[in-house]
């Protein structure tokens, strides 16, 4: 039997869901956060650690000498050293596609409130102005249909995919700098035309040496001014500097972001505050069907690594 530690488990399940298919496997300990210098303490008898944010170093995997897996609970994995993990025969295996309608539907919940401004709608008449107004219906601005909007998608895996398709339902044109086959009714661009003709761009990318700040100030000043930015990806896709001046400017109309380049954002960030910028706190991933994926993908990992048939390694 296993010893299982799972380090942070409280974002993906804070009591509303379950671990017990884990202790099929072994003696299992829960901690809802792990500090950088309670890792060793806490995981140095285990053979299995489960990780979504804490930081596995080479050094760690040291001082963990029956460490045989790690389980990420996430997509992203690049809180593990996976390269001394391979050197030390430890498997690494992520979660991926978990959380592919969940952040769709985030995508269009930002877009939806930017176009829309049912927020403001509400506040407004709680603040009692539709009661007091003369007539039957008032406008706080003008807002445009999505039907024959231009969406424009960076990054066409499972996420991207799924956000072109709804774009579509509502009538959207769906275009796209990937190289990867495309879906019915998605055209493929050059990234520089995507910028120039999109109405509504939505970052789905992975981030990668490629793809770190690819919202730049050279991007966002080929944007058209109507343009609306939405992130539920990586937060470094972004020049935050450079997205809340373009905002301050009046170079695109609104960004909807649901990721920062530091979270939680400690140090600040120019956004926070920036008006006409709409920040969700990484919430994207977070459905309560997708939180139960992950965690029955995560079990089934271990399952699979058990019986010797690794799945999902990075």
């Amino acid at each position: 039997m296993e010893k299982i530690v799972i380090l942070d488990g409280y974002v993906a399940n804070s009591g509303d869901l379950s671990w017990d298919a884990l202790k099929e496997f072994g003696e299992l300990t829960v901690y809802d956060r792990t500090a950088p210098d309670e890792v060793l303490e806490r995981a140095k008898e285990a053979s299995v650690i489960y990780t979504n944010k804490v930081v596995i170093t080479d050094e760690i995997m040291e001082a963990i000498p029956k460490l045989k897996f790690i389980g990420v609970l996430a997509t992203g994995y690049n809180n593990v050293d996976v390269e001394a993990a391979r050197r030390r025969g430890i498997a690494v295996c992520n979660v991926p596609a978990y959380s592919t309608e969940s952040v769709a539907q985030v995508v269009f919940a930002h877009l939806l409130n930017i176009v829309n401004a049912i927020a403001d709608y509400a506040a407004s008449v709680n603040n009692g102005e539709w009661s007091e107004n003369r007539d039957f219906s008032y406008r706080l601005r003008p807002f445009a249909e999505l039907s024959g909007l231009t969406m424009g998608i960076i990054g066409m895996g499972n996420i991207g995919r799924r956000v072109a398709e709804i774009a579509r339902a509502f009538g959207m044109k769906v275009i796209t700098n990937s190289r990867r086959e495309l879906p019915e009714g998605v055209r493929r661009v050059e990234l520089e035309d995507l910028f120039r003709e999109s109405d509504v761009i939505s970052l789905n990318s992975a981030l990668t040496p490629a793809t770190k700040n690819i919202i730049n100030r050279e991007a966002l000043a080929i944007m058209k001014p109507t343009a609306i930015l939405i992130n539920t990806s990586r937060g470094p896709l972004v020049d935050e500097d450079a997205l809340a001046e373009a905002l301050r400017e009046g170079k695109i109309a609104a960004a909807g972001i649901d990721v920062l380049c530091e979270e939680p954002p400690r140090s600040g960030s120019p956004l926070i505050g920036c008006e006409r910028c709409f920040i969700s706190p990484h919430i994207a991933w977070q459905s309560s069907q997708a939180r139960e994926r992950l965690i029955n993908i995560s079990c089934d990992n271990l399952k699979a690594f058990c019986e010797g048939t690794p799945q999902n390694l990075v």
